[in-house]
């Protein structure tokens, strides 16, 4: 039996409309499903649902709608099946087009922000730690967890969406305290420590990590004390891509981890696993289905979606290159990050170096890329794992550097030491 405040019982009486009981109605059955004695306040969300599957997820939402459904905490949404700020970008039926333009519209009529991006972490209002917020989307939900500290479960279509219009989620999971310690230590032997190509090891290390995790909580010991946000971003959206993962520590370097100690919350380990260059080598080489001086199609970098950061180490790479890459180089990115980027003329920078910016959406989820067949590079896990299969590309895995030079040979340049 959920215990429910008496506000709990004025949405589901439908005091405060149809669309908030409905919602309620889901929270509490999904609440009992995972145990869950009673509901908390969360103080903002996140919505995966406005990315189109079909019939089923836009009926939910213009039921919401029709409703009067409006959210009652602050809530961002993630990338949708449409680039709005580039619509001559999308390559597919119009029939597809329509619909997943109603869902997004939707999204913003029950009053979600127009954020549309897998990395809401990159915005003005970011979780603090120990905060309790609703996010779906796999890397975001890691990246709250782990390197802001906030706390969220694994929301999906339509808990996330629920949680929104109630601004209640169910107390259990990662928003206890005591669910929160890590469980299987990842003992990193020789990771590389130099900045360059570094990038790609990050995310080599959260697909070997999620492979091997599943749902438990990795802890990383032996990462550069220098690590940075973007390195950690890479690393736990390549958790999530091959492991059930919603949260991970890096000792020294995440809030909930200053020592293996407080990361493990003073209980011993369920398992140490050590990590060599070597096994992370082979995890690189088992996506990539490429060699050197193969033909690319393409590059594709972003997913989840360039941060301000990782533009200005593109803009250097692009910049010291003696030529202009001569295939579709896309990268993906926020409306944000691409207004601060219009703002500091670095978008027309970018622009005169054959880079196409890609809002709203990913290239790996729809159809925006010229080309389709063949080799497509990126320094992505996330999108080397799933482009396969969703959009039938064949994926060298590389780092940005080893991108850039890459795009701007027509061929796979890898740089020496790999």
């Amino acid at each position: 039996m959920i215990e429910l405040s008496g506000h709990d019982q004025e949405l589901l009486d439908g005091r405060h409309g149809d669309a908030a009981a409905l919602a309620m109605r889901i929270l509490v059955r999904a609440a009992a499903l995972l145990g869950a004695e009673r509901l908390l306040d969360i103080e903002s969300a996140h919505i995966d649902g406005c990315l189109y599957h079909g019939q089923a997820s836009l009926d939910f939402v213009e039921r919401l709608v029709a409703s009067g459904g409006k959210v009652v905490v602050p809530t961002t949404l993630n990338v949708g099946s449409l680039d709005l700020i580039h619509p001559e970008l999308f390559r597919g039926d119009s029939g597809t087009r329509s619909q997943a333009q109603r869902l997004m519209q939707a999204h913003i009529e029950l009053g979600c922000a127009s954020t549309f991006t897998c990395a809401p972490y990159q915005g003005p209002n970011r979780p603090r730690l120990g905060q309790q917020i609703a996010w779906a989307e796999s890397n975001a939900i890691v990246f709250a967890n782990s390197v802001l500290g906030a706390r969220t479960n694994r929301y999906g279509d339509f808990m996330d969406l629920c949680a929104a219009l109630t601004g209640r989620a169910p107390y259990c999971g990662l928003h206890v305290e005591a669910n929160r310690h890590g469980q299987v230590v990842f003992a990193l032997q020789d990771f590389p420590q130099a900045h360059g190509s570094r990038d790609i090891w990050f995310a080599a290390l959260g697909l070997f990590a999620g492979a091997r995790t599943g749902a438990s909580i990795p802890v990383f010991s032996g990462l550069p004390a220098d690590t940075t946000e973007d390195e950690l971003k890479a690393l736990g959206a390549a958790c999530a891509t091959t492991g059930a993962v919603g949260m991970f520590h890096a000792v020294g370097i995440t809030p909930e981890a200053g020592t293996l100690e407080q990361a493990l919350g003073r209980l011993p380990a369920a398992d140490t696993i050590t990590v060599t260059r070597a096994q992370l080598q082979r995890t690189r080489a088992g996506l990539s289905r490429a060699k050197l001086g193969d033909r690319l199609a393409a590059v594709s970098v972003g997913t989840p979606h360039f941060s301000l950061t990782e533009f200005d180490e593109l803009l250097q790479l692009l910049e010291a290159a003696t030529e202009k890459p001569c295939i579709d180089f896309y990268v993906n990115t926020s409306r944000y990050i691409l207004w601060e980027l219009e703002q500091s003329g670095k978008a027309a920078r970018l622009h005169t170096r054959g880079i196409t910016i890609v809002t709203d959406t990913c290239t790996y989820i729809t159809p925006v890329m010229r080309q389709t067949t063949g080799l497509v590079m990126t320094n992505s896990g996330k999108w080397a794992h799933y482009a396969p299969a969703n959009i039938g590309v064949e994926v060298a895995f590389g780092s940005l550097r080893e991108c850039v030079g890459s795009a701007c040979a027509g061929q796979l340049v890898l740089d020496d030491h790999d």
